[in-house]
């Protein structure tokens, strides 16, 4: 395995995550919240997937990410199949992975220059 700095710049990332949090940037955030690789949404009032509609997502959509990486908790759970569709038909990637599994995806996608959000429910 090739092992190499990853190098971030300026940009948001994700530093760490645990049972109700996340760090980016070495700064704890235990609410849940939408991070873009120049901006963060903070407190992103989701109360669970299930009730997720297209509304939660009008901070993100505007922005036209390439790919939209939801972060559901410790556990995968999907949301309302429309909800998903309605944001692929928009030409926007979608994928539903637990946080830590987000978090790094993120990371990943930040490093190669991707234009990626990721939605984050703790």
């Amino acid at each position: 395995m090739k092992l190499h700095l990853a190098n971030f710049g300026q940009q948001n990332i994700f530093s760490g995550y645990g049972d109700g949090y996340v760090m980016i940037n070495k700064v704890r955030h235990e609410q849940n919240l939408i991070v873009f690789p120049d901006q963060i949404f903070e407190s992103w009032p989701v109360e669970s997937v299930a009730t997720l509609n297209l509304e939660h997502f009008d901070t993100v959509l505007p922005r036209k990410p390439e790919i939209i990486l939801l972060g559901t908790g410790n556990e995968i759970a999907f949301p309302d199949y429309a909800l998903m569709a309605k944001i692929i038909q928009s030409g926007i990637g979608f994928e539903v992975m637990d946080t830590q599994a987000a978090c790094r995806t993120y990371n990943i996608l930040v490093e190669e220059d991707r234009q990626v959000a990721a939605a984050i429910i703790l």
